[in-house]
């Protein structure tokens, strides 16, 4: 069965990005992995004065609206980079906060679905028929913490 989320007051509400978990990249710490993500929009490009407004917003919601301005020309390669770049983000997250880490891994192998009504490219859109990016890349970081355990335990075994 499906586990879907969107709305960071609902259940799951930690797999949104707009969630109140810093995250560290490079030794800047951002407000909220929407606040990386959308910065990152810029970097490199004519536009990159507006970096430092998107990781001063106030919330998640104005770092989007920020960065999804369409007056704004984002960076020449980010329609080949925004995959990773969420994905670096959101990993960043999960490996910083053992309780939401917790979360992730207890849903199993369950799909995991943000559930856009909008959003057809990160999530599934209003019909379900979305690419439903960021739930493909919260499933590759639940894996990849339980494979960054499973190094773990066979170093303490290999120890003991």
């Amino acid at each position: 069965m499906a586990i879907y989320f969107y709305k960071v007051c609902e259940p799951y509400g930690c797999f949104s990005n707009f969630s109140p978990h810093s995250i560290d990249i490079q030794g800047t710490y951002w407000s909220t992995v929407e606040h990386y993500y959308q910065a990152q929009k810029f970097v490199g490009s004519a536009n990159e004065a507006i970096i430092p407004i998107i990781h001063a917003a106030a919330t998640p919601e104005q770092a989007a609206a920020l960065g999804r301005d369409r007056t704004l020309q984002v960076r020449s390669d980010w329609e080949q980079v925004k995959t990773q770049v969420m994905h670096v983000a959101v990993r960043q997250k999960f490996l910083t906060y053992p309780d939401i880490q917790s979360i992730l891994i207890a849903t199993g192998d369950e799909l995991l679905v943000e559930n856009s009504p909008t959003d057809y490219y990160w999530g599934c859109g209003c019909d379900r028929t979305g690419q439903n990016y960021l739930g493909k890349i919260l499933m590759s970081v639940r894996q990849e913490i339980r494979e960054i355990a499973q190094i773990g335990d066979r170093a303490l075994h290999d120890y003991q």
